[in-house]
C-alpha cells in the first residue's frame, strides 16, 4: 500500500495547535476532527467542511479551558458521537442525519478520574480508558493499576486492546467469535505502547524507544522493526489499522510509516514510508471504513488527507477499480461517482475484479470463496468456493440472484446473502430453461417465497422450493421444452415444447393446461398474473390466468419483440417491419381493475391489503370506498376508511353496520335500507338535508334536531323546530319548545364562553349594550370599541366609553383607545395612549394639528422605539427629523448604513465626527477594503492607525506611501526599522525583511540573515539587491561554515562562488577525499578528479593506494602522472605492488631525469636498469633520441652532420664524453661502438683534427665516410689517397667527380659571359646559354635583367613570367600589349591571383568585385564587404548582408544579425526566410529578455518583422502561409516589446503581466516552459494568485515532461475552453535555471495546501477565461487589445487599420503613464503603433 497525498484538511496553524483526537463515520459519510480549542468539526466525505459544534465542560463554572477533549468515536449508525474529556466525563452527542441538524448531548458518563482515550466498537457499548488504569463500559471491564495510553479494538468489534504506561497491553473481549483466544495482560511492551494497532493477524505496537514490534495473538514477538539507530526517527506517537487489518500506518515526526501484511509470507512488509517537511509530530489517525483514505492529524493543528491504494487500475474506461487491501477492493464508477466496498469478510485476497451484465455486477475470486456484487442495489454477497479454473459461466438476467453453471452444475447466489441459495444438477444451461422467483410479489402469511424451476432433462420440468430446500413438483411432457418460466409467485408455471403449444401447470394443485397453440411469444407482464402471448397475428392476454380459457385477443400485423411495464403503464411493443407499434394493456385490468369490474370487492380489498400504502394505493383505497357505500358494502367500506387513517368515518360505519346487523336480524335482508342507517350515509355524505328528509320522512323530528344539535348546527335546528311550529299551526312565539332552543342555544354559548358568539347573537338582535357587554366579557375590548365607535348613540354615553377606554388600557390596546379619545375629542389622552402603544404615526399626525410643539420629541421618541425594535435603519430619518444627528449616526452604524453615517458625519464638526470615523475606519479595515479606510482614519486624524493597518494586511508600499505622505522620510526609516527590530525579536523574519526593503533597507535585512544563519535568504537578498558582491558573499559564507565544520554547506557556497577548487581543498584537508573527490569529478575539468584521485591515493600509499586507483581505473595513469612529475619512489611502490611491467619505463624516466639535473653517473645506471644502454650512449655524446629501429651506425653518422643540439632541450647535455660513452657501448651495447667512434671522428673534424678523425673512422672501418668528410672539406687530395687505399673500386668514380668539380669552377656564367654569348654564338648556343643564366639572375631576384635577356631573343612569355616573378605588373602589361596582345588576359588572370593569394583585394575590387567580395567573406572582412557591397546594387547587398547574418547566428550573435537588417532593410526574399525565422527563435529562447533592458532588442525585432510584413503584401509571397507566420512573429515580438516597456513603468506592471499571458496562446512560437514561467509570475507579482498558480504549476509539469523527453502526462483540464493551445512542441531544454524551479516549486506547494486559493482561472461576463478571445459558448472571436492582447469586449478604441483595437481604459492608462514618466521606450512603443494601425486616436503626443 502507497499513500498519496490528496488534500489538506485543516490548515497547520504557526504554533502548537494539537489535533487531540479524529473519527471515520461507519457510514464513511462523515469525518469529525476535534481541535485543540475543543471544537468538533464535521466534513463530508470528499474532504469539504459542512458542520461544526463545540464540547462543553463537566462543569461550567471551570470554564471551556478547565480540560481537553482525549477521544473520540462515532456510533456505529453514524447519528451519535462519544467524546471522552479530561475533567472526569464522557458525552454523547446526538449529531442526526442531515447536516446541520441540532447536537444535543443525549447521554453522559460520569469518571472517577480523566478519560485517556475512547472506542464505540459495537452498538451500545462504549469503552473508554482512565488516567487510574480502569477500561469502562457504563460499568469497569477491568482496572489496573497503570494510566491507560492507547485503546484499539479488533476488525470486527467484537474485541479491545489498551495500552498502559507500565508497557502492559491487555486484551478483552465481548464476544471471542470462537476464536478460543486469552483474556487479560497480553504482553508488557518496552515502553508506553502510544502508538497500537490490532491488525487482523497481529497486534503492533511503538511508543518512544523508536521501536515497532509485532506481536502474534498469544503475545509472542515476530516481528521487530529497529530505528533507534535512525537519528532523523523520533518517537512513534499513534497507530491505525486499515478496516481490513491488512495493513497498519504509524505516525511519528514529518513521516508515516506503512506496513503490509503479507499472506503468502505469513509476515509484515515496510513499505515506502511518507515523508512530509515541517508536518511535526502526528498526534492522531483515523482510517475511513471503506479503506481509500487516511487522515493525520498533527501538533500543529493541521489535518491532511492521503490517499491508501496498493494499486489502481482502470476497468473498460467505465470503472475505477482501487485496492486498498489485499482483501479489499473499491469499484468506483467513473461517470457516476458511485462506489461498492467490495470485501472478503474472511481476509483472503482479491484476485482479478470483473464488471458483467451490462456493467452492473460485481465478480471477484479468492483462494476460497467467491465474491458477488449488485452495483445498482449495493448487495455483496461471499461464498465459499472451491476454485474450478475459471471455467464458471455466471449470468445475471434475474436482478435478485446470480446463476453459476459449473461442471453440469447450476448453483444460485442471492445478492446480499453469504450462502449458496441452491444447487441443482442441470445440463442446460439456457437461462430461458431455468426461472428463479424471489420474494417478487410477497402474500399474506408468506414471509420467503422462494422457488425454482428447471429442466432435469428435456422433457422434464423440476420445481424447487429453495426456502425449505425440498422439490415441489415434478412436470413430464410429451415433447421437448424450450422456454419455461415462473410467475412472480412461483405458483404457477408456463412453458412452451417445440411444437409452439403453450401450457400453463398449477404447481398448486398439480393441473396442467394447453392454453395456446402457436405460440411465438409468451411473458408474464411483470408484477401480476397477468399473461401476455402471441398466436400468429393475434395478441392474446390472459387478465385471469385462473380462468384461462377468458383470453382478450387483438390482431397484429407484426411480431411482438417486448413487453415494457413502467410508470403504471404497460404497452405490447411489435414490430411491423420498419415501424415499431406498441399496444397498451389496461393497467386497471390487470390488477386492481380485475376485481373492480367483477364486483369482488373483497378480493380488491384483499389485493390492496398486499400493497404498501403510496398515493396510487391511496386512491385505490378512496375509490374502493366510495364504490363500496354506493354498493352498501359497509363492512367493506368500514375497512377501507380503517386503512386510510380516517378512524372517524370508519367508527361512524361501524355503529352504522352495527345498526344495520340489528335491523338485518330483526326484519331480514341486509339492513341497509333501514332509514337510520340511510340517513347515516347521508350524514357521512354530509347531505344533511337528505338526512332531515329522512327523519322528517319517518317523523323523527327529534332525532333529526338531535343530528343538528349533536353538530352544534343550533341555526338548522332552530328551523327544524320552527317548521314542526307552522306544521302544528301553533304561534311561533309562544311556542316552548323553540323558547327553549333559543335559552339552550344563548346558554350554551354562556356555557361554553362562546360570550363573543353571543355577543353576536344580541348584536343582532338590536341589544347593543348587552352586546358590548358580552365583548368585555370576552376580553374582546377592541370589537366593543369598534361596535361604540360604529354608533353615534353610544359615544354620547360616558359610562360605556369609560368602560370600554379603561378595557383597552388594561388590555394594552393604546392605539384603539387612542382612537377612542379622539373619537370624543380627548385629544390629549389620545395623544398619550398613541404614544404608549407605540403608534407614532398616528400621535405625530395628531400633534401637527393638536400639539405642533411636540412634532419634534414624538420624532426622537419614535426613533428610540424603531432603536429598541432592532429596525435602526427607519429609525435613521425620524432622529435626523428631530434633529439628534448623534443618535442618527449611532443608529446608521447599528444599522451598518455605513455611508448614510458618513454623509451625516461630513456634515458634523470634525471634533465630534472623529471617533465615529474612527469606528467607520475600523470596519472597512475589516473588510479589507483599505482605500475607504484610508481616507476614514486620514479624517479622524488617526493616520498612524492607518499605517499600521496597511502593515498588519502586509500592504508594505500603500503603507509607505502614507507614511511618506504624513511623515518626513527619516521618521518613516525610523518607523519601519523599529518595526522591522521589533519582527525580529518575534522570529518574524519575511516580515522584517520586507520592512528593510521598503526603506531600501536591504543591508540590514541581509545583516539580519546574517545574525541568525539563515544563509538562503541572506544569499537571495545578496543576489537581488548586491549582486556585485554575490560571489564574495558565497566565498564568506562557505569559510564561515568550513570553520564551523558545516563541510556540505561550505561545499554549496564553494561551487555557487564558482571556487571549486576550494572546496576540494576544504575536503582534502579534513581528509574527506570521498567528497574532494566527487566535487572534482562533477565541477572540475576532464583531469581534475584524476588528480584528486592521484592525491587520494598518495595519501594512502601501498596497497590501499593501488586498490583505491584500481577502482578508479587510474592505476596506470597514476604511475605515469608520477614519474612525469618526478615523484619516482611513488612511482616505483605502485610499479612493484600492481603493474612491474612499467618498471622499466619508469626506470628510463628516472634516468631522464637524473639526465637533465646532471648526474650522469646515477643516469647511467637507471638507463641500463631500463634495458636502455643506448640511450645511455647518447647521454654522453649528446644525441638526440632517435625512434626505434635507428640506431645503425649509417643512420648514427648521417644524423651527426645534419642535428645541432638544442640548448632548451632537457634531453641534450653538452659536455661530450665520448670516452665514458665508449665504455658504456663496450660493456653494454657493443653494436653502437662503431657509432661512438664515427661521433668521435665527426667532432674531430669540427675541430679540424683531420688525422685523429681519419683513425676513428678507420678504427669503426668506415672510410667511405672519411672520403666524404674530405670531400665537404675540399680536400680533393686526401679523399683520393683514403679511396686509393681503402677502397679502390671507387677511384674512378671520384677522379671523374674531381674533374668535373674543377671544369665547373672554371666555367660558371655571369650576365656579361651571356651578353658574349648571345652575340658571338648562334641562336641555339645563345639560347642555352640564356636558359642557363636568366634563371639564376631570377634567383638572385634580379628580374629586369633577367627579362631584358629574354625579351633579347624575343623569349616573349618567359620575359613575361620574369616580370610576374618579380611582381613588376606594370611592365608585364606593358609588353604583353604591346608584343603579345594574346598573352594580357594570361596576365591579368595571374594578377588576380596574385592579388588574392596576397589578400589585396581594395585592388582586386576595381577588376572583380564579385571576386573581391568573396575574398573578403573568405578573409570575414565582413564590414568591408557589406560596404563595397553597398556600392553595388540591393541584390548584391542583400546577398552578402544574408551571408554575414548566417555567420553571425552561427557564431551566436544574433544579436548582430538582427541589427545587421535593421540598418540594411528586410527584403521579402524566400531565400531568407529561414534566417528570419532563426532570428526570432533566438531571441525568444535567449535568457534574460523579460525585462526592461531589452525593450531595444525586441523594438528591433519587432520592427524588422514589421517592414518584412510590409514587404511581404507588396510582393508575391503576400497571403501565404509563409506571411501569415511573420503576421504571427510581429504580434509575438510586438506583445514582448510592449512588456519590457511597461515593465519600465510602475503603473504599468498589469500591463506587463496581461501581455504576458496573453503570449500563452502563442506557446506553439514560445518556448512553452519559458511562457508559462514567464505568465506565472508576472501575474504572482500583481498579486493574481489563482492564475500564478495555475501558471506555474502547468510550468512545473512542463519542466518535468522536458526531463522525461514527452508531454503524454500533461493534465490539460485546467485550459479547457480557452485559446491556449495543447499541442505545442517539447523545448529541447530547460529555459529556467533549476533554483528559480525549486522557488517555483515551494511556491506551489505552499500556495496549494491555502484553501481560500480558487484554483480556476478567471472568467469575464462571456463565462469564458478573461484572456481568451475565444468566447467558450458561442464561439465568437474578439479582436486582441493591442496594448495587453486581452480581448477587447467593450469600451474599444478601433484604429484605422482593420482588425486593431485597443480596451479604452488600458489605452488612457498607457497614455498617461507616458505623459507623467517620459519613459523613451514606451514613446517608441505609440510611434509604432501609429504605423501599425495606421495612425493614432489622438494626435496630442510628441516623441521628441
Amino acid at each position: 500500500m502507497q499513500l498519496r497525498h490528496v488534500r489538506t484538511l485543516l490548515a497547520p496553524q504557526d504554533g502548537p495547535a494539537r489535533v487531540t483526537c479524529m473519527a471515520w463515520s461507519a457510514s464513511s459519510a462523515r469525518f469529525a476532527v476535534c481541535t485543540a480549542e475543543r471544537v468538533v468539526l464535521l466534513y463530508d466525505e470528499q474532504g469539504e467542511r459542512r458542520d461544526k459544534f463545540s464540547t462543553k465542560p463537566a462543569d461550567a463554572r471551570y470554564g471551556r479551558k478547565s480540560y481537553a477533549v482525549r477521544g473520540m468515536a462515532f456510533s456505529p449508525d453514524s447519528t451519535k458521537i462519544a467524546i471522552g474529556q479530561t475533567d472526569n466525563i464522557v458525552y454523547v452527542y446526538r449529531i442526526g442525519e442531515e447536516w446541520g441538524d441540532k447536537k444535543v448531548i443525549c447521554n453522559k458518563f460520569i469518571q472517577t478520574s480523566a478519560v485517556t482515550c475512547l472506542s464505540w466498537p459495537a452498538e451500545n457499548i462504549i469503552v473508554f480508558g482512565l488516567a487510574e488504569g480502569k477500561n469502562n463500559k457504563s460499568s469497569t471491564i477491568y482496572g489496573t493499576d497503570s494510566y491507560v495510553v492507547s485503546l484499539t479494538s479488533n476488525v470486527s468489534g467484537k474485541g479491545i486492546l489498551s495500552g498502559h504506561a507500565d508497557g502492559s497491553i491487555v486484551r478483552f473481549f465481548f464476544d471471542d467469535e470462537g476464536s478460543g483466544e486469552s483474556q487479560g495482560k497480553l504482553v508488557v511492551h518496552s515502553c508506553p505502547p502510544y502508538a497500537l494497532a490490532w491488525a487482523s493477524n497481529s497486534i503492533v505496537a511503538a511508543g518512544c524507544d523508536k521501536k515497532i514490534v509485532a506481536y502474534g495473538k498469544e503475545g509472542n514477538v515476530i516481528q521487530t522493526f529497529d530505528y533507534s539507530r535512525d537519528s532523523s526517527e523520533k518517537e512513534f506517537t499513534t497507530a491505525a489499522a486499515s478496516p481490513g487489518g491488512q495493513s497498519v500506518v504509524i505516525g511519528s515526526y514529518d513521516r508515516l510509516r506503512v506496513l503490509n501484511w503479507s499472506p503468502r509470507r505469513g509476515a509484515w512488509e515496510e513499505g515506502k514510508p511518507k515523508e512530509i517537511a515541517h508536518l511535526y509530530t502526528i498526534t492522531a489517525l483515523a482510517w475511513k471504513r471503506d479503506g481509500s483514505r487516511i487522515c493525520a492529524g498533527t501538533l500543529c493543528g493541521g489535518v491532511e488527507q492521503f490517499d491508501c491504494c496498493l494499486r489502481r487500475s482502470v476497468y473498460k474506461n467505465k470503472f475505477e477499480m482501487m485496492y486498498v487491501g489485499p482483501s479489499q477492493v473499491i469499484v468506483k464508477n467513473l461517470s457516476t461517482g458511485a462506489r461498492v466496498v467490495l470485501k472478503s469478510q474472511y481476509g483472503y485476497e482479491i484476485d482479478e475484479v470483473k464488471i458483467l451484465g451490462k456493467d452492473r455486477y460485481l465478480v471477484a475470486h479468492t483462494s476460497d470463496t467467491l465474491l458477488l456484487g449488485d452495483i445498482g442495489s449495493n448487495r455483496l454477497s461471499e461464498v465459499a468456493w472451491q476454485g474450478s479454473g475459471g471455467n464458471e459461466k455466471f449470468f445475471f438476467d434475474n436482478e435478485s440472484v446470480c446463476m453459476i453453471f459449473n461442471a453440469g452444475e447450476l448453483t444460485l447466489v442471492e445478492y446480499g446473502s453469504n450462502d449458496i441459495l441452491g444447487s441443482v444438477r442441470t445440463e442446460f444451461m439456457s437461462p430461458h430453461l431455468v426461472s428463479v422467483r424471489i420474494n417478487e410479489r410477497r402474500q399474506r402469511g408468506m414471509e420467503e417465497n422462494k422457488r425454482l424451476a428447471y429442466l432435469i432433462d428435456i422433457k422434464t420440468i423440476a420445481t424447487v422450493d429453495l426456502v425449505g430446500g425440498y422439490n415441489a413438483g415434478t412436470i413430464s411432457h410429451d415433447s421437448k421444452i424450450d422456454w419455461l418460466e415462473l410467475n412472480e409467485t412461483g405458483h404457477k408455471l408456463l412453458f412452451r415444447d417445440k411444437k409452439m403449444r403453450l401450457q400453463l401447470y398449477d404447481i398448486e394443485s398439480s393441473t396442467k393446461t394447453t392454453i395456446l397453440n402457436y405460440c411465438s411469444y409468451v411473458q408474464w407482464v411483470p408484477g401480476s398474473d397477468v399473461v401476455v402471448a402471441q398466436n400468429r397475428n393475434n395478441l392474446c392476454i390472459w387478465y385471469n390466468i385462473d380462468a384461462p380459457e377468458r383470453v382478450t385477443m387483438f390482431p397484429l400485423k407484426g411480431d411482438i419483440v417486448d413487453l415494457e411495464r413502467n410508470d403504471g403503464k404497460t404497452e405490447v411493443i411489435v414490430s411491423e417491419g420498419v415501424n415499431t407499434v406498441s399496444y397498451t394493456l389496461d393497467e386497471g385490468l390487470i390488477e386492481f381493475g380485475t376485481a373492480i369490474d367483477d364486483g369482488d370487492y373483497h378480493r380488491a380489498t384483499a389485493f390492496l391489503e398486499t400493497l404498501e400504502m403510496s398515493t396510487e394505493t391511496e386512491a385505490m383505497w378512496k375509490t374502493l370506498s366510495r364504490l363500496a357505500l354506493e354498493a352498501r358494502q359497509l363492512h367493506i367500506a368500514e375497512r377501507c376508511f380503517a386503512a386510510l387513517g380516517n378512524m372517524a368515518k370508519a367508527r361512524f360505519l361501524h355503529e352504522t353496520n352495527t345498526i344495520a346487523d340489528q335491523a338485518a336480524q330483526e326484519h331480514g335482508g341486509d339492513g341497509t335500507d333501514h332509514y337510520l342507517v340511510r340517513a347515516r350515509l347521508a350524514m357521512l355524505d354530509k347531505n344533511y338535508k337528505l338526512a332531515e328528509m329522512i327523519f322528517l320522512e319517518q317523523n323523527a323530528t327529534e332525532e333529526a334536531m338531535d343530528m343538528y344539535q349533536e353538530l352544534h348546527m343550533w341555526d338548522e335546528c332552530i328551523m327544524v323546530a320552527e317548521a314542526k311550529v307552522n306544521q302544528c299551526c301553533v304561534s311561533q312565539q309562544g311556542h316552548p319548545m323553540l323558547d327553549k332552543l333559543r335559552r339552550g342555544y344563548y346558554e350554551w354559548l354562556l356555557d361554553t364562553q362562546q360570550e363573543e358568539k353571543a355577543g353576536e347573537v344580541q348584536e343582532g338582535q338590536g341589544d347593543y349594550l348587552a352586546a358590548i357587554n358580552l365583548y368585555l366579557r370576552a376580553g374582546l375590548p377592541a370589537r366593543a370599541a369598534r361596535l361604540a365607535m360604529g354608533r353615534d348613540e353610544l359615544l354620547t354615553h360616558g359610562d360605556v366609553t369609560n368602560r370600554v377606554s379603561v378595557a383597552l388600557v388594561r388590555a394594552e390596546l393604546y392605539e384603539q383607545a387612542g382612537d377612542l379619545f379622539e373619537k370624543v375629542g380627548n385629544p390629549r389622552k389620545a395623544l398619550e395612549c398613541y404614544c404608549k402603544g407605540s403608534a407614532f404615526l398616528k400621535a405625530v399626525e395628531l400633534a401637527r394639528l393638536a400639539f405642533p410643539a411636540e412634532v419634534v420629541t414624538l420624532e426622537e421618541a419614535w426613533g428610540d422605539h424603531l432603536v429598541q425594535q432592532k429596525q435602526l435603519d427607519a429609525a435613521i430619518n425620524h432622529y435626523i427629523e428631530a434633529r439628534c444627528s448623534i443618535k442618527a449616526i449611532e443608529a446608521a452604524l447599528g444599522a451598518r448604513q455605513w455611508k448614510k453615517a458618513i454623509y451625516i458625519l461630513d456634515l458634523q464638526d470634525r471634533q465630534t465626527a472623529a471617533k465615529y470615523y474612527l469606528r467607520i475606519a475600523q470596519h472597512y479595515a475589516a473588510l479589507q477594503e483599505y482605500q475607504a479606510a484610508e481616507e476614514l482614519y486620514v479624517k479622524a486624524d488617526q493616520t498612524k492607525d492607518a499605517i499600521d493597518m496597511y502593515t498588519q494586511a502586509g500592504l508594505w508600499e500603500q503603507a509607505h506611501k502614507l507614511a511618506i505622505k504624513c511623515m518626513s522620510q527619516e521618521d518613516v526609516s525610523v518607523l519601519y526599522i523599529t518595526q522591522a527590530q521589533e519582527m525580529e525579536k518575534q522570529g518574524k523574519y519575511k516580515e522584517a525583511e520586507r520592512l528593510y526593503i521598503t526603506v531600501n533597507e536591504p543591508d540590514r535585512a541581509i545583516s539580519m540573515y546574517k545574525q541568525y544563519k539563515m544563509y538562503d535568504e541572506m544569499v537571495s537578498l545578496v543576489t537581488k539587491y548586491r549582486k556585485a558582491l554575490l560571489g564574495d558573499t558565497h566565498q564568506h559564507l562557505a569559510k564561515t561554515l568550513e570553520a564551523e565544520g558545516c563541510l556540505q554547506e561550505a561545499e554549496y557556497h564553494y561551487l555557487e562562488a564558482k571556487d571549486w577548487k576550494a572546496a576540494v581543498n576544504m575536503y582534502r584537508v579534513n581528509d574527506m577525499w570521498e567528497d574532494a573527490y566527487r566535487v572534482a569529478k562533477a565541477h572540475g575539468g576532464a583531469n581534475s578528479y584524476k588528480q584528486v584521485a592521484y592525491m587520494w591515493a598518495k595519501s594512502l600509499g601501498g596497497e590501499a593506494a593501488v586498490k583505491l586507483l584500481s577502482k578508479f581505473g587510474l592505476l596506470e595513469m597514476a604511475i605515469d602522472h608520477a614519474a612525469d612529475n618526478g615523484i619516482f619512489e611513488f612511482a616505483f611502490e605502485l610499479a612493484r605492488l600492481s603493474m612491474k611491467q612499467k618498471m622499466p619505463e619508469i626506470h628510463l624516466k628516472y634516468a631522464m631525469f637524473l639526465e637533465d639535473e646532471g648526474k650522469f653517473e646515477e643516469a647511467e645506471a637507471e638507463f641500463i636498469k631500463a634495458g636502455k644502454p643506448k640511450e645511455a650512449v647518447l647521454m654522453y655524446v649528446s644525441f638526440p633520441v632517435l625512434p626505434p629501429g635507428c640506431f645503425s651506425s649509417t643512420a648514427l653518422l648521417l644524423a651527426v652532420p645534419l642535428v645541432t643540439p638544442r640548448v632548451d632541450s632537457p634531453r641534450f647535455v653538452h659536455n661530450q664524453n665520448w670516452d665514458a660513452a665508449q665504455r658504456v657501448a663496450e660493456a653494454h651495447d657493443p653494436d653502437s661502438v662503431a657509432d661512438v667512434l664515427v661521433g668521435k671522428a665527426r667532432f674531430a673534424f669540427e675541430q679540424r683534427e683531420f688525422q685523429k678523425a681519419e683513425a676513428f673512422l678507420l678504427r669503426a672501418q668506415r672510410p667511405e665516410l672519411a672520403i666524404k668528410y674530405y670531400k665537404e672539406a675540399g680536400m680533393w687530395s686526401e679523399a683520393l689517397r683514403i679511396c686509393k687505399e681503402y677502397v679502390p673500386s671507387r677511384l674512378e668514380e671520384l677522379q671523374e667527380e674531381c674533374g668535373r668539380e674543377a671544369a665547373k669552377k672554371g666555367s660558371s656564367f655571369s650576365p656579361q659571359a651571356a651578353e658574349l654569348a648571345i652575340k658571338f654564338l648562334g641562336q641555339s648556343q645563345s639560347v642555352d646559354v640564356t636558359r642557363t643564366v636568366a634563371p639564376q639572375l631570377v634567383a638572385m631576384k634580379k628580374y629586369s635583367a633577367a627579362a631584358e635577356l629574354y625579351l633579347s631573343l624575343d623569349l616573349i612569355r618567359e620575359a613575361i613570367d620574369a616580370f610576374i616573378e618579380g611582381e613588376e605588373w606594370s611592365k608585364a602589361k606593358r609588353v604583353a600589349r604591346e608584343l603579345d596582345p594574346q598573352s594580357e588576359e594570361y596576365v591579368d588572370q595571374r594578377y588576380k591571383e596574385y592579388l588574392k593569394n596576397q589578400g589585396k583585394v581594395d585592388s582586386l575590387v576595381g577588376i572583380d568585385v564579385v571576386a573581391a567580395l568573396d575574398l573578403y567573406v573568405q578573409q570575414e572582412q565582413w564590414e568591408k564587404c557589406l560596404e563595397v557591397a553597398a556600392q553595388q546594387n540591393y541584390k548584391v547587398l542583400h546577398k552578402y548582408v544574408a551571408l554575414y547574418a548566417t555567420h553571425l547566428i552561427r557564431e551566436g550573435s544574433w544579436d548582430k544579425a538582427l541589427s545587421l537588417y535593421v540598418h540594411h532593410g528586410v527584403p521579402a526574399n524566400p531565400q531568407n526566410f529561414n534566417i528570419y525565422r532563426r532570428l526570432f527563435v533566438e531571441m525568444v529562447n535567449a535568457p534574460g529578455m523579460n525585462c526592461a533592458e531589452a525593450y531595444s532588442s525586441w523594438a528591433d525585432l519587432r520592427d524588422v518583422l514589421f517592414h518584412l510584413c510590409e514587404n511581404l503584401v507588396k510582393s508575391s509571397e503576400a497571403n501565404t502561409p509563409a506571411h501569415e507566420d511573420f503576421e504571427t512573429m510581429l504580434l509575438v515580438a510586438h506583445y514582448c516589446a510592449t512588456r519590457s516597456a511597461a515593465q519600465g513603468v510602475k503603473q504599468l506592471d498589469t500591463v506587463a503581466a496581461k501581455l504576458s499571458i496573453a503570449l500563452l496562446r502563442h506557446t506553439e512560437l514560445l518556448p512553452a516552459d519559458k511562457a508559462f514561467y514567464e505568465a506565472g509570475t508576472a501575474a504572482k507579482a500583481v498579486n493574481w494568485e489563482s492564475m500564478a498558480f495555475i501558471f506555474l504549476n502547468r510550468f512545473l509539469d512542463l519542466s518535468d515532461a522536458i526531463d522525461e523527453g514527452n508531454l503524454d502526462s500533461l493534465d490539460h483540464s485546467d485550459f479547457q475552453n480557452t485559446d491556449i493551445p495543447f499541442e505545442v512542441p517539447l523545448p529541447a531544454k530547460q529555459h529556467v535555471p533549476e533554483e528559480k524551479r525549486e522557488e517555483v516549486r515551494d511556491w506551489v506547494l505552499t500556495m496549494s495546501m491555502d484553501q481560500r486559493l480558487e484554483q480556476v482561472l478567471p472568467r469575464d461576463e462571456r463565462d469564458t477565461y478573461e484572456a481568451s478571445l475565444v468566447a467558450a459558448s458561442t464561439g465568437a472571436r474578439s479582436l486582441p487589445c493591442v496594448l495587453t492582447g486581452y480581448p477587447v469586449l467593450r469600451n474599444k478604441i478601433e484604429f484605422k487599420r482593420p482588425g486593431r483595437e485597443a480596451n479604452k481604459d488600458t489605452w488612457n492608462k498607457f497614455q498617461m503613464a507616458v505623459k507623467t514618466s517620459h519613459s523613451p521606450a514606451c514613446q517608441d512603443v505609440l510611434k509604432f503603433l501609429s504605423q501599425w494601425c495606421g495612425g493614432l486616436p489622438s494626435t496630442s503626443f510628441s516623441f521628441q
